[in-house]
């Protein structure tokens, strides 16, 4: 069970990068922490919670994951 959450928080965290603008990434980062939410969720029972969970987490992640690729494109790392 350990192996099949983490390889579904891999493939979520490194497919979260999918788009070049800030709604494509933070689209598809909620959609697939979703996915990965109702996926562990239902592990537990409760399937709903954790899609509604991932789903919040995959649109932060894909958010914050645009606004370092913005930032490494005009290069404005230290």
């Amino acid at each position: 069970m350990k192996i099949i959450t983490a390889t579904l928080l891999f493939s979520a965290i490194a497919l979260a990068g999918c788009g070049t603008t800030t709604g494509e990434r933070t689209g598809s980062g909620a959609v697939l922490g979703a996915a990965t939410g109702a996926a562990v969720g239902s592990f537990s029972g409760n399937a709903g919670k954790g899609a509604l969970i991932g789903a919040g987490a995959g649109a932060l992640g894909g958010y914050l994951y645009d606004q370092d690729k913005k930032k490494e494109e005009q290069g404005q790392y230290w």
